[in-house]
């Protein structure tokens, strides 16, 4: 007797998102800075990202692309997830607080409102925008880098007015 494909833990919450809202997301990823985050048994961490970009359409798969020894790698493994907040490059509060070289021994979220979408993984209401990712490989390349591959659960766009700074 077949089995069933394994069901993600993450399935009934990303069923609730706005379709729309997560393909206006994904639209935006040309082009941009990006802020990605995780979370993992109440530790949160973010870095910028060294490239984010569309890996294929159906499933929705993105590919990103991060400094090895980073903080955050051990949250994205354990969580099996991350978000992708596309910032506003002009933003040096964000800028600085998750530059790339950066290992935060507190909350790098501290005095910056946070919101979920999915995955436990931190989204910036500050963002331009956000998508919200299951990871569904991860590469340990002979470089400076590491890809992880997600499956996008949900995304949002964040308006002007709607953004808090």
């Amino acid at each position: 007797m077949p089995t069933a494909p394994d069901r993600s833990p993450f399935d009934a919450r990303a069923a609730a998102f706005d379709a729309e809202q997560t393909r206006r997301a994904i639209r935006q990823i040309p082009g941009g800075v990006f802020v990605i985050t995780s979370a993992f048994e109440g530790k949160r961490a973010g870095s910028t990202a060294m490239s984010v970009g569309m890996c294929a359409g159906e499933p929705r798969l993105v590919c990103v692309a991060l400094r090895k020894g980073h903080i955050i790698e051990p949250l994205i493994r354990d969580s099996r997830g991350f978000a992708i907040c596309m910032i506003d490059p002009n933003d040096r509060l964000v800028m600085r607080r998750f530059a790339e070289s950066e290992h935060h021994d507190s909350d790098p979220f501290d005095g910056i409102d946070t919101t979920t979408l999915v995955t436990p993984a931190p989204v910036l209401r500050r963002s331009i925008m956000a998508l919200d990712c299951e990871v569904v490989r991860h590469f340990d390349l002979e470089a400076d880098c590491e890809l992880f591959i997600g499956s996008i659960l949900a995304g949002q766009v964040f308006e002007d007015d709607d953004r808090a700074k």
